[in-house]
């Protein structure tokens, strides 16, 4: 196979896409959030977002090879959205989870390469509990 092979990713997203809808399950993506990727900020947790790419959630989907188009009302307002296809870290179907996932390249944060989160001391560990009450049960005969 030569190098220059376009990526498999935006061809098993469709697929995966399509066998969601064509099951009737939901299919959901999850994103990493990167500054190429516009998406309501607000509904961005930990640097990712999930979202509902299905039919009744998502409007004028187009789902090309470097980047997914759509339409999504959040909170009844409608945005515009586009995801580079190499920030997609996986797609599934809401019901019971099939999917498939990819690596993503994270860059470091502002805060992370400037050396500051390096140089934050250690939280201190947290004092452990009362004793739970797992572990081998016992059994005790009773007359």
């Amino acid at each position: 196979m030569a190098d220059s092979a376009s990526s498999t990713k935006p061809y098993l997203l469709r697929a995966l896409y399509e066998w969601c809808v064509d099951n009737g399950f939901t299919p959901y993506i999850s994103v990493v959030v990167d500054a190429a990727t516009r998406v309501p900020a607000e509904h961005v947790r930990n640097g990712e977002i999930v979202l509902n790419i299905g039919p009744l959630a998502a409007n004028r989907l187009k789902m090309g090879n470097e980047t997914i188009e759509l339409a999504a009302r959040f909170g009844g307002v409608a945005r515009e959205l586009s995801i580079p296809v190499r920030q997609v870290a996986a797609i599934y179907a809401r019901e019971n989870g099939h999917g498939m996932s990819f690596e993503i390249a994270r860059g470091k944060t502002a805060w992370e390469a400037s050396g500051e989160a390096a140089a934050q001391p250690p939280a201190a560990p947290e004092p452990p509990g009362p004793p739970q009450g797992g572990g081998k049960p016992t059994l005790r005969v009773v007359k």
